[in-house]
């Protein structure tokens, strides 16, 4: 089967929250390329709301030759977003409800609904886009958020990024994304689709763990 077709007029592609699902690597939705990894990035609640902060901030998407401008949280009744259930059903995220926050120069932090550009170039390969929120999750031992193309991208899709407190006191950060090519080249050739994500996913290692010291 195929992932489903639920819609958001805010984005380009269909299958919005589709990196929630546990068979996205299975099943991704028509036409993409899907791609995620997992890694422990410490232990204990201090490694766990340090690495929320980062990733809340924006440090992901502005790391190396990255940068992140027009930040532009939703206007009026706070967007919610969605998410999937185990059996793919779409359904809203749970989140904890604050106030609008702000980091040290001013910039937004991540909120449902927020829409920013994105500049810049991984591995000489192209990360221009516009870009959303589509949901933002804070709980008690889960942060994270999933930002969906709106336009202006090489690729059209989504990437989730999850920060976990697990039982056993361990901190794990995941990245689940898929990648349906737009431009001709990636078209053409899946295998720069593939090699982009990488590069991405190695940047958003680097921002969020203070233990990566693999080179890219």
């Amino acid at each position: 089967m195929r992932r489903g077709t639920f819609r958001d007029g805010t984005v380009d592609y269909a299958a919005v929250g589709a990196t929630q699902a546990p068979d996205l690597m299975q099943y991704p939705p028509e036409r993409s390329i899907p791609a995620e990894d997992s890694w422990r990035i410490g232990s204990g609640e201090a490694r766990f709301a340090t690495a929320g902060d980062a990733l809340l901030s924006w440090s992901a998407q502005r790391s190396g030759e990255l940068h992140l401008t027009d930040v532009r949280p939703a206007s009026g009744p706070m967007y919610s977003g969605v998410s999937f259930d185990d059996e793919g059903n779409p359904v809203a995220p749970s989140r904890l409800e604050a106030d609008q926050r702000f980091d040290s120069d001013g910039t937004p932090y991540v909120s449902g609904g927020t829409t920013v550009r994105l500049h810049g170039r991984v591995d000489g390969m192209r990360a221009d886009a516009e870009l959303r929120v589509i949901f933002a999750v804070e709980e008690p031992r889960r942060i994270g958020f999933a930002l969906g193309t709106v336009g202006d991208s090489v690729v059209s899709g989504e990437e989730s990024f999850m920060l976990d407190w697990l039982a056993n006191d361990e901190v794990w950060f995941t990245v689940r994304a898929f990648d349906a090519p737009v431009a001709g080249m990636y078209r053409m050739f899946p295998a720069l689709t593939r090699r982009r994500r990488r590069a991405l996913f190695t940047r958003y290692l680097r921002a969020i763990s203070p233990l990566y010291t693999t080179s890219g």
